[in-house]
């Protein structure tokens, strides 16, 4: 089973703020307050193609995942634990071309996979009436311009051939006992987890949106120096903390 879910949106930043915006956006929940479930971000590779002069970069994100309740419902305690909190790993690789001006992203779930795979792919772009302008200004983020951003979320429950013999199995003690199991079955359990997946992302989404444009306006307001330095001292703060 599978399921999409596509978006459009316009931030009325011009490109090159945009896409440092996105490779900012987990630095720290000081900077981000809507990043505060990301624990760290590591950079594996990241590297300029010498032919394209395009910027490639692979992340890995650790980020707390709780696993919806109702989720949890739905499923037999050998699949899932019996623990909805844990930690989970974001695979994120990304293709810059500042010269065309565009970006692909794509991102996908390491644990989990199981019971949920989740893939979102992004395409930013700056519209035809709006191509990219390099600057020497003193605060380039000032510039005006608008930057477009396609999302596809694609959701597949892998409760498949791999796992068909534990879901019977079940399925089987839920029937003897009279349970709802039974009669939601394999597929039903898929519908509904991709379902409620789908729901929660469009949440994400929003929030996702909402730390892009603080991002974005600290930039027009300090300029990347000003954001570079207040990651600085947060993370200095959670140093001596520690």
């Amino acid at each position: 089973m599978v399921l999409t879910h596509t978006t459009n949106h316009t931030y009325n930043h011009p490109f090159p703020t945009v896409t440092l915006a996105f490779f900012l956006r987990y630095c720290t929940p000081q900077l981000n307050p809507f990043a505060n479930h990301v624990l760290s971000t590591d950079t594996i590779e990241q590297r300029v193609d010498p032919a394209t002069g395009r910027l490639h970069t692979t992340r890995i994100h650790l980020k707390k995942s709780k696993m919806p309740p109702a989720v949890m419902k739905l499923l037999p305690t050998s699949l899932t634990g019996g623990a909805s909190d844990k930690a989970s790993y974001i695979l994120e690789t990304s293709v810059v071309d500042m010269k065309e001006g565009w970006m692909s992203t794509e991102s996908r779930n390491l644990n989990f996979v199981g019971v949920l795979s989740v893939i979102e792919k992004q395409t930013y772009t700056t519209p035809a009436s709006s191509p990219v302008q390099h600057t020497t200004a003193p605060n380039p983020f000032l510039s005006n311009g608008t930057t477009d951003v396609a999302t596809t979320v694609v959701f597949r429950s892998r409760l498949g051939e791999r796992i068909r013999d534990k879901l019977h199995t079940a399925q089987h003690e839920a029937a003897n006992e009279g349970g709802w199991f039974s009669r939601l079955g394999a597929r039903g359990v898929q519908r509904s987890i991709e379902s409620l997946a789908s729901t929660k992302t469009v949440d994400q989404l929003g929030k996702s949106r909402e730390g892009m444009r603080i991002i974005l306006e600290r930039l027009r307001q300090t300029g990347v120096m000003g954001v570079l330095e207040l990651s600085k001292m947060a993370r200095e703060r959670s140093m001596e903390a520690a």
